[in-house]
């Protein structure tokens, strides 16, 4: 069994008794913490998609540690300007183990909304006015060719 959870911003694949490094929480050494934004379970091959999250799934972890990553070193140069800058960084961490996965919450299907029932106005239930009819064209003016407009380069 394993689950994909979201932790301090960052989405892990955990699974019980697996030791995982994360950015600095604020509970203390020995406490235990519990994720509850479980984006995916899988169960032996049973899996269970959330949308964004499922509803009642947690995992369950004890902070083994408070630490400092590796130094990363940033190094910045622009040729021949005589600019260079050198600046480290460690990163704050924490080291959890995870005691638990639990998926008491299943894929909920959200209830349907009913359409609420369309109340017409007095305005709307009263007739409305036919269009009036378009005068025709007399059957001299239908047989009539057009005449086609004169233009400068034509006189």
């Amino acid at each position: 069994m394993y689950a994909i959870v979201e932790i301090a911003g960052q989405q892990f694949k955990v699974s019980k008794d697996l030791k995982v490094y994360v950015h600095r929480l604020a509970n203390e050494e020995g406490s235990k913490v519990s994720f509850d934004k479980v984006l995916l379970l899988d169960d032996n091959g049973t899996i269970t998609l959330g949308a964004p999250a499922i509803e009642g799934a947690s995992v369950e972890a004890k902070v083994l540690q408070h630490l400092k990553g590796d130094k990363v070193i940033i190094f910045k140069k622009k040729r021949r300007k005589g600019y260079k800058k050198r600046n480290g960084h460690r990163q704050y961490l924490t080291q959890i183990l995870i005691e638990g996965i639990s998926a008491t919450g299943g894929k909920k299907a959200a209830p349907k909304k009913e359409a609420a029932p369309v109340v017409e106005t007095a305005e709307e239930a009263a007739p409305k006015k036919a269009k009036a009819p378009k005068a025709e064209k007399s059957a001299d003016e239908a047989a009539a060719p057009k005449k086609a407009k004169k233009t400068d380069s034509q006189e």
